[in-house]
Parts: structure tokens; sequence; C-alpha cells
């Protein structure tokens, strides 16, 4: 809390307290007095912060408080002004209230930020600046420590508490040569981990940037408000003037301006926003501003990538078509073995796909790689090589290998035993689990166009996108190709990008949000989008979509509603059925109810 406001509000509580006491203990004259002084405290400071706002540039509706306080002092009706003095010192700790509230989460995000890690230098561990980390570095992360840059486990294994990052309330388990993703902390006994990239490019830091980006900017509405801020004050001041003028009671025009509450445009709209943008960051959604939420609050279109998005974005074991009396799992053990030797993508894969069907692998010898084609070496007494297609069979002394049979997008892996072709592992990208209910649920979030755009060839894409159920599937596209598919996109609705990688970033710059899937997506992606994925699955894109839509939809009820409440508050008052004091408690009233419901965006 603001300790100047926290003050305000103490110095306004005892001044209308003590005036009230005051006749109790033979201070009857001085009733006056106490609560004049008191408001006059308050009426000083929102003078000052008038004052200062007009500086720069901005007109805030704290005018209407400081023309009631000033007129009721200048009318003598202390009472009132001390009245009004504590509703709006008690507003202010309100707005403090539900800001810090609203922010709470993206807070929670930056307070974690590692300023420091343990660094291995000449075989002694050292005490680091996180800015010192580069990659290739060889840190410890303790139990409990926040994994200051994205890295690999080199030694150990790692349980990581993702929480603060994505939501995800069950521990992630992370074993020797998997990644680790900064910002997590660690739960389980100390692990080493190699820095794969500096603290400024990991994605922690990304994340940092898109808070204090988020932050700082302010929303169309929140900006429509403040235009709207205006009218509503020459509205108060020209109906308090016209009460006054035609009753000629300045009573009747100081309860049309404690009636008047402009709470509903100056909080209750940004409480929303943030609440709003609040709830997508718990959820893995992290947007760079208010005005992100509220475009994609009114978003129609998705243009969408496949690889990474759609689909896993790397290579994993498809199927095994044997060639000669080789079992297929005897093959993919073999394979498998001879592959641990290489730090391959490819080879990665098929390792993996060993080793999650609980396959004994051996270890290989002789092991000769050649970049880019394949290896060969020794296991169990068999000369195995495996590759490409044509590396295959150049080392069997062939022209050709036979060909089997597969589906578009799926490359093939050879595999010779002895001299002799032992058959083929067939590798793709396969579609994510989730990636069905995710566009579903998008479609239930208010998306009524999903266009699939990608650089793979068209019979790729028609495969991956047979029976999801999207309206238009474009291959074979080139970068500029996918920025004029968004461009066209956009003429007919709001449109959202979301891609992953380094030929995406013109496309999600040009869309009205770009959505880069943070958790694999290149740093070029990352930067050039508008919101990213801190979780590479796309049902939280429609967990944020609904946030994004509800905040909004919560914010216009509040204004519509307080506005409202407040006109007819202004009006009655002007009639003579409200008093000054039950003007100033209806305008507390109004403000608490409106931001009460604003927070409503944070369930």
């Amino acid at each position: 809390m603001n300790p100047i406001r926290v003050s305000l509000f103490v110095i306004a509580v005892a001044g209308l307290a003590g005036g009230l006491l005051a006749p109790f203990v033979g201070l009857a004259e001085a009733q006056s007095w106490i609560w004049g002084v008191a408001a006059g405290a308050v009426l000083a400071v929102l003078l000052y912060d008038i004052v200062t706002s007009l500086f720069e540039g901005e007109v805030g509706l704290d005018i209407v408080a400081g023309l009631s306080i000033s007129a009721a002092l200048a009318f003598g009706e202390t009472l009132a002004a001390g009245v009004v003095a504590l509703m709006y010192a008690g507003g202010q700790l309100l707005e403090d209230y539900a800001a810090n509230r609203a922010r709470a989460d993206m807070k929670a995000l930056l307070a974690r930020v590692p300023k420091t890690a343990l660094r291995y230098d000449d075989g002694h561990l050292q005490e680091v600046a996180i800015d010192a980390i580069h990659a290739g570095d060889r840190l410890l992360i303790r139990q409990g420590d926040i994994v200051p840059v994205d890295g690999r486990v080199s030694n150990g294994r790692a349980l990581l508490d993702m929480a603060a990052l994505t939501g995800e309330s069950v521990p992630v388990k992370a074993m020797e040569g998997q990644d680790v993703q900064s910002g997590a902390r660690s739960l389980d006994t100390a692990f080493d981990m190699m820095a794969t990239r500096p603290a400024s490019e990991s994605t922690y830091a990304g994340i940092v940037r898109l808070v204090q980006a988020a932050q700082a900017a302010k929303a169309p509405m929140v900006r429509l408000a403040d235009r709207y801020a205006l009218v509503f004050l020459a509205v108060t001041v020209g109906l308090a003037g016209a009460t006054w003028y035609f009753t000629g009671s300045h009573i009747r025009m100081l309860a049309v301006l404690v009636s008047a509450t402009p709470c509903p445009l100056i909080l209750a709209v940004p409480v929303a926003i943030i609440a709003g943008m609040g709830k997508a960051a718990r959820r893995g959604v992290l947007m760079k501003g208010g005005p992100v939420l509220e475009t994609m609050a009114r978003a129609a279109n998705l243009v969408i990538d496949k690889t990474g998005t759609l689909t896993r974005g790397r290579a994993e074991l498809a199927g095994i078509v044997p060639a000669a009396h080789w079992e297929p799992q005897e093959m993919l053990r073999l394979a498998a073995s001879l592959e641990q030797a290489s730090a391959h993508v490819t080879a990665g894969s098929i390792v993996a796909a060993a080793q999650g069907r609980r396959l004994a692998l051996s270890y290989p010898q002789e092991v000769r790689e050649t970049a880019g084609e394949g290896l060969e070496g020794m296991v169990e007494g068999h000369r195995l090589i495996v590759g490409g297609h044509d590396f295959v069979a150049r080392k069997l002394g062939l022209s050709a290998l036979p060909r089997p049979e597969r589906e578009p997008g799926t490359a093939l892996a050879a595999l010779a035993i002895s001299g002799r072709l032992a058959g083929h592992l067939l590798l793709a990208d396969g579609i994510r689990p989730e990636t069905p209910l995710a566009l579903e649920r998008l479609r239930q979030a208010g998306i009524r166009r999903i266009v699939l755009a990608s650089g793979d060839a068209q019979a790729v894409v028609d495969r991956v996108g047979e029976g999801l159920g999207l309206d238009v599937l474009r291959g074979g596209l080139k970068p500029e190709e996918k920025v004029a598919i968004v461009a066209q996109e956009r003429r007919s609705g709001i449109t959202l990008m979301v891609g992953d990688g380094v030929n995406d970033a013109p496309a999600l710059a040009m869309a009205d949000v770009g959505i880069s899937m943070g958790a694999t997506g290149s740093a070029a992606a990352t930067e050039s989008a508008d919101a990213v994925l801190l979780v590479d699955d796309l049902t939280r894109l429609a967990e944020g979509l609904s946030a994004a839509r509800r905040a909004r939809a919560i914010a216009v009820q509040s204004v519509l509603a307080g506005l409202g409440l407040s006109f007819a508050a202004m009006v009655a008052a002007a009639f003579g059925y409200i008093t000054v004091v039950e003007g100033a408690l209806l305008q507390e009233a109004i403000d608490v109810a409106v931001i009460l419901n604003a927070l409503r965006a944070l369930r």
C-alpha cells in the first residue's frame, strides 16, 4: 500500500471520528474545526495530485472529488467535507488493493528473477551474476534454486516446479540430456546443468521483458475511458451548476457533486484488464499489455503454423519396415544402441523410442559418423550402418536401395546389419495428442475461422490437417506468402497468428496479435510476438482467449452499470432526494461494487 494514501485515510478517519466525539468531551465548539482540518489535509494532497496530472497532460477525475471537498468547505458544510474526504481516501486505498490484487500474478513472476548462479570455474564453484553466464557454462542448481538460464541437465536428474510459469501443479522431471527451462524452481537434490543460452536470451528473460511491457502499456479501452472521463466531468459540473441555478440551493448542488463517482471509468476498466492478464498468465499465456488482451477478446480468425504448433516439432518413430528376417524390436534396439553415439536430432528420436519401449541398449564401438548423413559402428559383434538412404546404399556398394511405401512427410532411416539391408525406420513429426481438443476449444472460445499455413509440402499439410476440421490448408509457403495470408485474413476480422519458427516472425508481426510457442519457439518468433504460450499446448491459448473475452465483458459491464448508477444518484440529488452525506456514502458503495465486480475477472 502507498504510505501517503494510508496516512490520508488515517487522517480522514481520525478527523471524522474526532469531530463526532468532540461534544462528548466538552469540545463541541471545535467539532466543525476538526472536520475542516482533516478534510483540508486530504484536499491539499488531492490538489497537488491534480496539478501534477495536469502538467503531465492528463485530466484526472479526481477533480470531481476536489470540487466536492472545496465546495463543502466553502459553504461551511464541514461534516460533508469530512465524509467526502474519508470516502476519497478510502477509495484510494481500495484502488491500491484492487490494482495490487490484479497484478499479483505478474509481480510474482518478476519477484522470482534470480540475480546470481553457481558456476564451475577450473573445478571450483563460484557465485557469479547471471549476466556473466554464457552458453556452454556448467552450473550447479541446488534444491530450492530458480533455474537462471535455459540449459540441459548434464549430471543427475531434475525435479522442477513449473507452476509459477505455466500453472502446472505437477512437478516436471528432467533426466540427463534433457532441456531445462529458466524460471523453474528445483524441488529435489542438486544437479549439474550446461547452459545453452546466455541469460539475456533465455526464456525467463523474455518473460520478464513481456511482463514489464505489459505493466507499462495502456489498453485502448483504458484510453477510451480516459476520454469518457472528460465527458463525465463536464456532465457532473454542468448538472451541479444547473441544480444550483434552478433551485438556488447550494446543498443540492453539493449533493450532486459528492454523488458523482468516476470509479467505473478510472478503476473498473484497468482492474478488469489487468486481472484478465493475470489469470491468463497463471494458465501459461503471457501478454505484452492490455492492448493485446483487448484485441484477443475480439478475435475471429486464427492463422496457425504446423511444425511445433499442431505437431510436436520433432521427428518421432512412426514405424519399422523390416527388409529381411530381422524382428522390428531387435532392429530398433540395435539401431538405437549405435545412435547413442550421435548428437543428431534423428538419433535422439530413435534412442528415445527404444527407451520408451524399455529395450536394453548395448554400448557401441568403433563408431564413425558422417555429419548430416549417418554413422556406422560395431554393436554386439554386428557391423551396423544407420542413416540416409543414399548414405547406406553407398556404404553397401549399391547404386540404390528399395524404398518402402510411406505417407507424405515421413522420413526414412535405413539400417544395414552385417553388410545387408535390414530394413527402414520411419520417422514423422506427429500431431500433438491435445491438438484436436485444442482446436475444438478455440472454436468454443469464439474463433470462427482457422487457417493452417505451413512451409511444408502441400501433401504433408493435407495429411496433418485431415480430420482436424480446419477451414483452409495451405502448404509450400515462403515467409512472405505467410504474411500475405495473414493480411488477407485481417480484412474479414481480427486475426491471431500462432507460430514458433524464425520464418514465422514476419507473419507474427503482421497479425493483430502474434502468438509464439515460447517453450520451443525461436527467439525471433518470441520477440516478434505480442503474446507467448509458456506451455507448448494450444488448449492454453483457448483458455487465454476465454480469459480475455471475460475480462473485457466485465470491464464493459462495470462501466455501464457504474455510470448508470452514478448518473441516477446525481439526478436524485438534484431533486433533493439524497442529502450530501447520503450522496458521499452512496458514491463509495458504487465504487466498492464496481471494483469487486471488476475483480471477478481473476476467478
